[in-house]
């Protein structure tokens, strides 16, 4: 019945996606001057987007690391104005580097969105414990960005991911971060093949069980051309599919190119279930 369905029905929150690189493979060098990164901001934050999440480092398959130099010089203009001007706003921090999140979270950076889990800078996990007001992603990936895609392979991917977020949401929590700071993210499209990817979508419930909020990931990823060819920029009827998966299975936090798109969806999906529960 569909007012059952209602009844289960949660209403995620918004994560804006502000790419600050050369190379990103969905807009790669749009937003690399200061202006037309707080222009776009101010774009997504007036969509709808309550998060934005801002990356100096691409991690699409097949990217390089840039120094930390390079990505905190992207982020500090950007971070300092956006603060000022739209203090309401949670700010995340999209980076693998513990300078550069120990800077951003002297800025003002509310969630620090490690794609490595606390893996690649042995650091990382001394910042976040010392940082008691900032929320921590920890994101499974197979591999490395510039090899993740090299044949994946899993017994059960679902388990795997799972056991994996498990681990890592215990070790955060043994090194000091509180389990109410930490978001966590399956990793879709990050070391996972087509089959992959559809198998932990089927099945984002399974994550409930460790009682941490799941961030969803899907925003015009290789998988959705995968099923149905399409460029990039024509990919929003495939992320709004999981959009939907991610309301069903009660994930918080959507992080999404099309912003605008996604709140209309979901506020046209509130109204709806708020009727059908009358």
């Amino acid at each position: 019945m569909l007012k059952d369905i209602f009844k289960s029905i949660s209403i995620p929150s918004i994560m804006g996606i502000l790419n600050l690189t050369e190379d990103s493979f969905s807009d790669g060098g749009r937003y690399l001057s200061t202006d037309s990164a707080i222009s776009y901001a101010q774009e997504l934050i007036f969509a709808g987007a309550t998060i934005l999440d801002i990356g100096a480092e691409s991690t699409r398959p097949g990217s390089k690391e840039v120094s930390a130099e390079l990505e905190w010089g992207r982020i500090e203009p950007v971070l300092t104005k956006l603060k000022q001007s739209f203090p309401h706003i949670q700010i995340s921090i999209d980076t693998q580097k513990a300078s550069v999140a120990r800077k951003a979270i002297a800025l003002g950076a509310d969630i620090i969105n490690d794609v490595s889990a606390l893996r690649n800078d042995p650091d990382m996990v001394q910042v976040l414990a010392e940082a008691k007001d900032t929320r921590l992603v920890l994101m499974h990936m197979q591999g490395r960005p510039e090899n993740m895609q090299d044949k994946p392979e899993y017994q059960d991917v679902v388990k795997e991911v799972h056991d994996f977020l498990k681990e890592r949401s215990e070790y955060a929590i043994m090194m000091g971060i509180y389990p109410q700071r930490l978001i966590l993210d399956p990793g879709i499209g990050f070391g996972k093949n087509l089959e992959h990817n559809l198998k932990l979508l089927s099945s984002l419930d399974s994550f409930n069980d460790l009682n941490i909020p799941l961030l969803l990931g899907t925003s015009r990823k290789r998988f959705i051309d995968e099923i149905t060819r399409s460029e990039v920029h024509r990919r929003i009827g495939g992320t709004l599919t999981t959009t939907m998966l991610a309301c069903l299975s009660k994930a918080q936090i959507i992080r999404v190119h099309d912003v605008y798109e996604h709140a209309q969806f979901l506020k046209v999906l509130a109204a709806v279930a708020v009727m059908g529960e009358t």
